[in-house]
């Protein structure tokens, strides 16, 4: 039996010696330097396809909201050509990581890593620190970390890192509700509308809006803090979710509430669905809001 067991525990560490010299390598410091510049990219470069959105909205909408719009294309420039941030909230950063199951990260802590780059980009830009240690002493943190992180193991060889820096006048002005089954779409698109109505005009609009339907509590948030990132113009693969998102976008646009809440014919420059498999009782439904400057920026190693 001893002969056995010290057999098998040759093959094990030569199966796991094997293993990692098939995995590929990625040093942390090429982490920190990565997340380092996507602060500072996101912060300060606004995303061409929502450039793009307000620039067509000019072209429709009435002559305020067209001056509002206007004034904010003119300060993307102004971040874009200064490499300064566009606004002064330069949010939280939340953090998406692909991580390819052939990838090994050597030299420390992947979370650790990102943190640390969080840490830099804050300081080298000059961008506010908006973190506080507890949600209730709220001490400042004075470097905005930690981020908030969600992992996700994909297939590959790759590491692909999303830093989506999310501002809370925005984000206070979301919501979740575990809608039944009964409700229907009509309770789902209801929901939505009515968290928009209640405090759109507050998350400086136009808007990107996020909604999760699906999963469970948590999984239905997580999806439509996803959904913000997906590009302007883009839909959900099915048809029905497709028709949904545009209805939800003309009910939204019809509110009035227009570019930075002075009235106006867009309050939403895209609405974004998300969805998961849900349990028979259940259908969670959650709307996460974001302003025009829906930052965000990608590498992959």
């Amino acid at each position: 039996m001893p002969v056995l067991v010290h057999v098998a525990g040759k093959i094990s560490c030569q199966f796991q010696k094997n293993k990692e010299e098939n995995m590929r390598k990625i040093n942390v410091e090429q982490i920190i330097t990565a997340v380092e510049a996507l602060c500072l990219d996101a912060n300060y470069n606004l995303s061409d396809d929502i450039y793009g959105a307000m620039k067509d909205a000019v072209k429709t909408e009435e002559a305020l909201g067209a001056e509002v719009l206007n004034i904010l294309l003119e300060n993307a420039d102004l971040a874009r050509k200064d490499q300064v941030a566009m606004c002064q909230d330069t949010g939280m950063a939340v953090v998406f990581v692909e991580i390819g199951q052939e990838v090994m990260v050597e030299g420390g802590s992947l979370t650790d890593a990102i943190n640390e780059g969080v840490r830099r980009g804050y300081k080298k830009g000059y961008l506010r620190t908006s973190v506080v240690s507890d949600p209730i002493e709220r001490k400042n943190t004075n470097d905005n970390t930690p981020a908030v992180i969600h992992y996700d193991i994909v297939e590959g060889d790759k590491l692909k890192i999303t830093v989506t820096p999310k501002g809370f006048g925005s984000e206070n002005m979301g919501g979740l509700k575990m809608l039944v089954p009964s409700d229907g779409i009509d309770g789902v698109m209801d929901f939505v509308v009515e968290v928009v109505r209640r405090g759109g005009q507050n998350a400086c609009p136009p808007l990107i809006i996020g909604v999760g339907v699906g999963g469970t509590m948590e999984k239905a948030t997580l999806l439509a803090k996803t959904a913000l990132v997906r590009p302007v113009g883009s839909h959900h693969p099915s048809e029905a979710w497709r028709d949904v998102e545009l209805k939800l976008k003309e009910r939204i646009n019809a509110l009035n509430i227009g570019p930075g809440g002075f009235g106006g014919i867009t309050t939403a420059l895209c609405v974004n669905i998300e969805t998961y498999p849900t349990h028979i009782a259940g259908l969670p439904v959650a709307v996460n809001i974001n302003c025009h400057a829906t930052r965000h920026a990608e590498a992959v190693l």
